[in-house]
């Protein structure tokens, strides 16, 4: 949890950016992903130094070869450590004009961060500003994974409420709660194929640390944690940069963070390979046919991207596979041939596990669509008994554009979950609904099924959705309650009405005395 100290560090920092010049929050941030890489850097040679030393050993990893550059520069000269205390003059010529350089050339390494360095840019724009960030970012603790983590996310947060760049993000708190209905394990391998900044990935890694913590002391389970559990494709550049070095700064040394445009590319590398998919993708696109890929096309032709997502979902997913993911509300009871026969496979063809309806506001102030998350497992051979529905009328937020929190941090989110039930009152989880839905998704096996259509969570037959043309909109199966009314026969209404004519007219004439 940051201090709020360190939010006014980081407030300063974005401030100082804006009043120097630099107005875009993406620019921002990319050129404080940079700073932060470089820091990191210097960090991890003065880690290989110390070893060295300690052990009267080479160095087995050198970060900053010996020798010059290209430009006649010293290598060392390149460091964080160095160049922060040279005059700001001095300073902006070595990071642009070789810091940079050098960061463009370290693709070579094989690591996932130096290879989205290759682009690079440097857009600073004077030399005061960058000896003042400088200044200001080497002041922030970055020793704890946590606090550079939650830093991380402080900074991303400044982009979603910036405006048109919030697209980027999903809410963290409805990140988690996926994370934690999918319960991530040791061995599952997770994708997200619209990756953005990685926070599926970066949520499932900490769900990880925090559920499985032997993960970290086993050779071989570490390796795969850090080389082979996680991978993220996007084909923005810049969602690549600032995607990975959040995978840095939350601890993951080595994700495959790729550039990939995962509907318009043949998957047959990837086809199968992944146990878990977190993804909330991109809707309301169109694609053209000869740029889809065909084997997207292949399980339903659509030029919707919502579905093709889908379509890749399963096509991504290993047999026994799990996915969490977001969808608009139109995926749910769309009428075109395309939604229905997609429906049709989830239900019949896999195990269509639950739908749960989010609130209209969730991803205010940047759409107001209705969106829902699907929880689904592949099997290619059905299993669809009955799916579990849960109507989300609330995440803790105000729904409006300026979302709010609705109740005390410590009530937010997940946290009031604990030995598997809602820690809130009645009036508080009309607030926060999140805490209930992983209670009760958890007893979706047993009292839940016995739960009637009127409640905020309830079951129906895999028969009854068939029946209803696959439709998953939960208001085509939530039945509302009426209230009775009292129906008097017609003599004794004629007798209350016979009472209140008389006790009128004794009004009036007792009215006609007093005036």
């Amino acid at each position: 949890m940051l201090t709020g100290e360190l939010r006014h560090q980081i407030d300063s920092i974005w401030n100082a950016f804006w009043s120097g010049g630099i107005s875009n929050p993406l620019e921002v941030m990319e050129q404080i992903t940079y700073l932060l890489f470089l820091r990191r850097l210097d960090d991890l040679q003065n880690l290989e130094e110390t070893k060295s030393l300690r052990l009267g050993k080479p160095i087995e990893r050198s970060i900053f070869p010996t020798g010059c550059d290209t430009k006649g520069r010293d290598f060392n000269d390149l460091r964080w450590s160095h160049f922060k205390n040279s005059a700001p003059a001095e300073m902006y010529t070595v990071v642009g004009e070789h810091v940079f350089p050098f960061l463009r050339s370290m693709g070579g390494d094989g690591s996932t961060y130096a290879q989205h360095m290759k682009d690079a840019r440097f857009t600073i724009p004077t030399p005061a500003l960058l000896s003042k960030v400088v200044d200001m970012l080497d002041q922030v603790p970055m020793d704890d994974r946590d606090t550079k983590g939650d830093l991380y996310e402080y900074m991303l947060g400044k982009i979603a409420s910036a405006g048109q760049n919030g697209q980027f993000r999903t809410p963290r708190h409805i990140i988690k709660l996926m994370v934690e209905l999918t319960a991530p394990n040791a061995r599952d391998v997770i994708c997200d194929p619209a990756s953005g900044t990685c926070g599926f990935l970066v949520a499932a890694g900490e769900y990880l640390r925090e559920k499985h913590p032997e993960i970290l002391r086993n050779a071989q389970a570490r390796e795969h944690f850090h080389r082979g559990m996680f991978h993220g494709y996007d084909f923005d550049s810049t969602m690549l940069r600032i995607g990975s070095m959040n995978m840095a700064l939350h601890g993951v040394d080595n994700p495959d963070i790729r550039y990939q445009d995962s509907l318009a590319e043949d998957h047959a590398g990837d086809e199968e390979r992944y146990s878990l998919i977190l993804a909330n993708p991109p809707f309301a696109g169109s694609l053209d046919y000869e740029n889809t890929a065909k084997d997207l096309l292949a399980i339903v032709k659509t030029k919707k991207t919502e579905l093709l997502f889908l379509a890749l979902f399963l096509r991504l997913l290993k047999p026994g596979g799990r996915a969490a993911v977001i969808v608009p509300d139109g995926v749910l009871f769309g009428s075109s041939k395309a939604h229905k026969e997609l429906r049709r496979i989830m239900v019949e063809d896999q195990k269509l596990d639950a739908v749960i309806s989010l609130p209209s506001g969730a991803f205010k102030p940047y759409a107001g669509v209705s969106t829902a998350i699907l929880l689904f497992t592949k099997t290619n051979s059905g299993g669809t008994d009955k799916v579990w529905f849960y109507d989300m009328k609330a995440d803790g937020w105000s729904l409006d554009d300026k979302r709010q929190p609705l109740l005390p941090e410590n009530k937010l989110g997940l946290q009031p979950f604990r030995n598997g039930h809602s820690q809130l009152s009645e009036a508080e989880h009309a607030k926060n609904n999140l805490p209930d839905v992983l209670a009760r998704w958890g007893l979706r096996d047993t009292s839940e099924m016995k739960r009637s259509r009127t409640e905020q969570s309830f079951c129906v037959p895999r028969s009854d959705i068939a029946g209803n043309g696959y439709d998953l909109s939960i208001n085509r199966y939530k039945e509302v309650v009426h209230e009775v009314s009292e129906h008097l026969p017609p003599k004794e209404i004629l007798a209350k009405l016979a009472v209140l004519e008389a006790e009128i007219q004794a009004g009036m004439k007792e009215l006609e005395g007093i005036l």
